[in-house]
């Protein structure tokens, strides 16, 4: 197996080089650093991550909590971060809470956090008390992706105004008998998140003049089936109905589509739907969308924090990532 000296020679710099350039290390040229990975590559050469924490006193690896690996969002940011860790030599440490609350006790214990990771990134959630405390008693630098978090640092979209264009989308096309399918979750999750989206479809309805129906106003969970049997039952009630949808999330607009078509009506002739991320299958299911980039969110936390492990400047602020409005075949003016 070729050394790292072999890719010292290959490239013309130090071994000390070397080193820096594939831990992600500052002093080091875009251009050495593109050369050294490059040349690492085609050697074969994977770095000692044990034999780098022993010169460096650190684990080389990152812990990245998430609530679950079964929604769409949260494999995205996983493959951002992990992106970002491999380009560097770090590893990533994946506490998988599986939706329980339970799992959170041993995820944030402090021993197994400073045994294990030099940083933290969490993916949609919230701290209690506690667990704040046992974070801030580490000194791991952390961050969080997906819904802002009082005291903390976080990457993510501007939700109140993501949720206000959205509905203004639909408001513009003649549409005034709007419902809000929203993403209540887990107790324990990041709350933000659905509150921020309500509030950004109240603001508009109400700049709009136009009221906003309680029985309008949903639960979808933010997944496809607890979507399609709200939407269901709503539909399913007598009385007006909607002529148009915002729903919190791509994967719950899926859901109220199919609904639709459990009850006969056609997206967008009698029902237009619009949700927020951009999902993999939205082009798919025709869906007009405020479409994000989580990989980008992933990387970018990522970033951050292995630049602060390099000995960068923490930064202080909060990202905001850029939405954009992609109008697709589901959403058109009511009949």
């Amino acid at each position: 197996m070729p050394g790292i000296e072999e890719v010292a020679r290959a490239t013309g710099v130090s071994t000390a080089t070397v080193s820096r350039a594939l831990r992600g290390l500052p002093n080091v040229s875009d251009k050495t650093r593109a050369a050294v990975r490059q040349a690492a590559d085609e050697l074969g050469y994977v770095a000692s991550s044990s034999a780098s924490g022993l010169a460096s006193g650190r684990t080389l690896a990152m812990g990245v909590v998430v609530p679950s690996v079964s929604r769409w969002f949260y494999t995205q940011v996983l493959e951002g971060v992990d992106a970002e860790l491999r380009s560097a030599s770090y590893d990533m440490i994946l506490f998988n809470l599986g939706g329980h609350r339970g799992d959170r006790e041993r995820v944030f214990h402090r021993s197994i956090l400073r045994k294990r990771t030099d940083a933290l990134l969490a993916l949609c959630l919230d701290f209690t008390t506690d667990e704040r405390e046992q974070l801030a008693s580490l000194g791991h630098p952390t961050i969080v992706v997906g819904g802002p978090v009082k005291g903390l640092r976080s990457v993510g979209i501007d939700e109140t105004s993501t949720a206000y264009t959205a509905t203004t989308h639909l408001i513009s096309l003649g549409h005034t008998a709007i419902a809000h399918l929203g993403g209540e979750d887990e107790e324990g999750l990041n709350s933000q998140v659905p509150i921020g989206r309500l509030h950004g479809f109240k603001d508009a309805m109400r700049d709009a003049g136009l009221p906003v129906r309680p029985e309008w106003v949903i639960p979808g969970g933010f997944s496809l089936p607890e979507s399609r049997a709200a939407m269901h039952r709503m539909l399913g009630r007598p009385g007006p109905r909607p002529t148009a949808v915002f729903a919190g999330s791509d994967e719950m607009a899926f859901g109220a589509i199919l609904a639709a078509g459990d009850h006969g009506l056609r997206v967008p002739d009698d029902l237009s739907v619009i949700g927020i991320d951009d999902h993999d299958y939205a082009a798919g299911f025709g869906l007009t969308t405020m479409a994000q980039d989580p990989f980008e969110q992933g990387a970018t936390a990522a970033r951050i924090l292995l630049d602060e492990l390099a000995g960068a400047e923490p930064r202080t602020g909060s990202v905001r990532s850029p939405v954009s409005l992609v109008v697709r075949s589901s959403t058109a003016p009511p009949r």
